[in-house]
């Protein structure tokens, strides 16, 4: 069975930090893209970030770059995403994802159906 369970959520001010962390468990993640989608109330889900994990590359929205950095670690099957300098237009339940049949090394990794397995979403809210 596949588990996907995220952490680290909660409330801060604009202007500060948070880092979310994804476990993963019953699933090969060596060659998998895993990343980080978002959906703040009334909007659609939209992906954040992505990262291979064979290699590490990465891929993020334009709306995060330069304040949010995906990393993994694959001793630990975890996936992290530290957000700096955060903005109250970042307020959103932020979701865990991977799937090794994403072509992660393509715009595939914003495509919502693309992944089979989610986390159950934390809270991120940031305040003005």
């Amino acid at each position: 069975q596949v588990r996907v369970v995220e952490s680290g959520g909660g409330s801060v001010q604009a202007g500060g930090s948070l880092r979310l962390s994804c476990v993963v468990s019953g699933y090969n993640v060596s060659r998998s893209c895993m990343g980080w989608f978002r959906q703040a109330q009334g909007e659609e889900r939209e992906g954040v970030a992505s990262v291979y994990v064979g290699n590490g590359l990465s891929y993020y929205a334009d709306s995060v770059k330069g304040r949010f950095t995906i990393s993994r670690d694959t001793a630990k099957n975890t996936v992290y995403l530290e957000m700096n300098n955060l903005k109250p237009e970042d307020t959103a339940v932020y979701y865990c994802v991977i799937d090794s049949r994403v072509n992660c090394l393509t715009s595939d990794w914003r495509r919502t159906n693309g992944y089979g397995y989610w986390g159950q979403g934390t809270q991120v809210t940031v305040s003005s």
